[in-house]
Parts: C-alpha cells; sequence; structure tokens
C-alpha cells in the first residue's frame, strides 16, 4: 500500500495511529516541489515494504492551519514518531534508502525532547 494521503486518507491514518505501538512516518512536503514530486515514487516504496508502519504524504501548504506551528525549511522533509515521543524531524535527501536506514535501526535515532508531533494536528479533523 503506498503511503497515505492526508488529502484524501485522514480517516485511515488516524484508525492506523490509533493502533498501540504504530510507528508514525511522514513525508512534509508541497505539490509545487518538483523535488518532493520525484521523491514520491521512492517513499510509496518504501511504504509498500513496511506495511507496519504508517507512512503518510502530506502536503503542509494545503494543511497550513493544522501545521502553522511546525518549522519546516526545506523539503522532503521527514518526521518519525511512535506514540511517546517523535524520533527525527528534519529534512533529507531525496532518497528513500537514508528513510530506509533509519527504520532499521531506529535506536540509532536522536531521542529530540520538545520536537514536534504532528498526532495532535491529525486527530483535529
Amino acid at each position: 500500500m503506498p503511503a497515505l494521503n492526508l488529502d484524501t486518507d485522514v480517516d485511515a491514518i488516524t484508525e492506523r495511529l490509533a493502533a498501540p505501538g504504530t510507528l508514525f512516518v511522514a513525508c512534509l512536503c508541497a505539490e509545487w516541489c518538483g523535488t518532493c514530486r520525484e521523491y514520491r515514487e521512492g517513499f510509496n516504496k518504501l511504504a509498500d515494504a513496511h506495511l507496519e508502519i504508517c507512512f503518510a504524504w502530506i502536503d503542509i501548504e494545503n494543511h497550513a492551519d493544522r501545521f502553522d506551528d511546525l518549522d519546516v525549511e526545506n523539503f522532503p522533509t521527514i518526521l518519525i514518531e511512535d506514540a511517546v515521543t517523535t524520533r527525527f524531524f528534519g529534512t533529507v535527501l531525496p532518497q528513500a534508502s537514508i528513510v530506509e536506514r533509519m527504520l532499521t535501526n531506529l535506536t540509532a535515532l536522536p531521542n529530540m525532547v520538545g520536537a514536534p508531533k504532528l498526532r495532535p494536528a491529525l486527530a483535529t479533523a
């Protein structure tokens, strides 16, 4: 299954995140960004390879009202969070293999105290 899209799959995202222990990986992007459009295929393949993880594609400009306090400076920005904390939040090179490596060894990810979480914003429909 390709990454869920916040524009069309908000209920499916909410349902997946309600399951205990579900890891959440979001690509924060913008439709006008050519790099994001090129990256999307690889991100979808990554989602297909990790069905146990909730992957979401979020056009932050379409949802600026939900994520107004989120500081996205460049694209693509990846957010990885579990139910407790944000494990990673930052811009990555547009290569799915980078996120794949982060997911392979989550213990290597920093525990970013005070980092933003998307789950609360997603809950406000």
